[in-house]
């Protein structure tokens, strides 16, 4: 969500008037390049440090699925102090006075045991598939991972561009300024020359207030994506940082070239994700089989028990006799009304809806790398027109304040002109940026992420 937030706020700033965006940093810190950022965000960024806490707890479960073929071993001890006994009825033969049955109490007043117990698991499909699948479950939290830190590329390098290309807006900004602070001066020792109309020194101050109104807004916004990008960074929002490199690097100096879509989408970690859960289905299916099976453990019991009227406690009387058991249980399924059978045939449903979500997975991927080329195509060719047009526009504004200076054109020429420039200009800084997001998306939809790191 937040990617997508901050995506939506970057191309905002394609719609607004050129100088509407944000300004550098009053105080330097430390400096970092892309890279830098990005290692820095792969050590402290939360979502990544959740996604290794999974990786780690997904190895702790498969040890807890391993315990289970392991031997079972519980020391036991009870002591029982029967209040009311059970009255048994004996037969007449054992009532001496011969009046009818014999009506005694059963048991002793106390019954005390210990003993030591010992179980193996000597067969069970379900425990070898149940390993099989806790292994596959931490090969999916640690793609997971990949998953999480290839996020968190795209999105450090995304917001570094954004201030990167806010800081040339606002170089541009003050480039302009300082051509109104000229100018004014001069104007206005004109107009106490009276060489000049008051209107005009007027104009002067209205475009020169209204640049550094648009200044102030660039300023606020800078520091907002600045915070954007500690945040990805998992950066603390005070920390003072400085960003190295300009709007005109290129990201790569070669895209990687890959042969069809379809090996982009093998390359990408959500499409491995996909497959490792459909596997993990299929390991659900195959635990539910292994119910039909039979299961075979070994047993051992050795106790020692007590049975005696009177006290419980410090009783000279109690007399302890030891008894052991060792053997074997065996546990044959013979019908369960069907039920695993339901239970398979939801998990074959939902493997047939995994199959099409691979498939539409796989289309998606399509289209995201055909429309990021397609975007680096456009962008390129926006950028050589900018570029042209700031040349032109820059021209245009040189020749404007010539004529300007020698009395041949009027001010509003040369204030248009200064106008046109700035727009030209922030028109190439926008088509930058997006040729920058275009190269992170293309990376993205390739697979390909990781080697801004590298």
């Amino acid at each position: 969500m937040i990617k997508k937030f901050f995506i939506v706020g970057a191309l905002s700033l394609f719609l607004h008037p050129a100088f509407a965006q944000g300004p550098v940093q009053s105080s330097r810190g430390q400096e970092l390049t892309l890279q830098e950022s990005i290692k820095y965000a792969l050590e402290h960024n939360e979502d990544i440090q959740k996604a290794s806490y999974d990786e780690l707890g997904a190895k702790y479960q498969i040890n807890e699925a391993r315990s289970a073929g392991l031997p079972q071993v519980d020391i036991k001890g009870t002591a029982v102090r029967t209040l009311e006994k059970t009255m048994i009825a004996l037969p007449a033969d054992f009532n001496p006075e011969g009046t009818g049955p014999l009506i005694k109490p059963m048991g002793t007043d106390n019954t005390v045991q210990g003993g030591i117990s010992v179980s193996q698991l000597l067969f069970s499909k379900s425990y070898f598939v149940g390993l099989k699948a806790a292994k596959s479950a931490g090969d999916l939290y640690r793609i997971r991972k990949e998953m999480a830190t290839e996020d968190v590329i795209y999105n450090v390098g995304s917001a570094f561009y954004q201030v990167l290309q806010t800081e040339e807006q606002f170089n541009s900004i003050n480039a302009n300024l300082d051509k109104l602070n000229q100018l004014e001066k001069i104007l206005t020792l004109q107009y106490k020359n009276d060489l000049v109309k008051k209107v005009d020194v007027n104009r002067i101050k209205v475009n020169k207030i209204n640049l550094e109104n648009q200044k102030a807004n660039l300023e606020a916004a800078y520091v907002q994506q600045l915070n954007v990008l500690k945040f990805f960074m998992g950066m603390p929002l005070d920390e003072q940082i400085a960003l190295q490199g300009t709007a005109e690097e290129v990201l790569l100096e070669q895209l990687p070239t890959l042969g069809t879509a379809g090996e982009a989408a093998t390359a990408r970690t959500e499409l491995r994700v996909l497959n490792k859960q459909k596997e993990l289905k299929a390991y659900e299916i195959e635990n539910i089989r292994a119910g039909y099976y039979p299961s075979l453990s070994a047993f051992g019991n050795y106790n020692y028990q007590s049975q005696y009227d009177g006290q419980m406690i410090g009783n000279s009387d109690a007399m302890w006799s030891p008894n052991s058991q060792v053997g074997l249980q065996l546990n044959i399924p013979v019908f369960d009304g069907l039920r695993k059978k339901a239970q398979v045939q939801q998990r074959q449903v939902e493997l047939k809806k995994m199959d099409l979500d691979i498939q539409q997975y796989n289309k998606n991927t399509q289209v995201e790398l055909s429309n990021a080329l397609s975007q680096l195509s456009t962008s390129q060719n926006n950028i050589n027109a900018q570029e042209e047009n700031v040349q032109l526009a820059q021209e245009v504004y040189d020749m404007t304040n010539q004529l300007y200076k020698e009395a041949l054109a009027p001010l509003s020429d040369l204030l248009d002109a200064e106008v046109s420039l700035r727009v030209a200009k922030t028109n190439l800084n926008n088509e930058r940026l997006k040729y920058k997001i275009a190269q992170l998306d293309y990376l993205q939809a390739a697979g390909e992420l990781e080697i801004l790191v590298k």
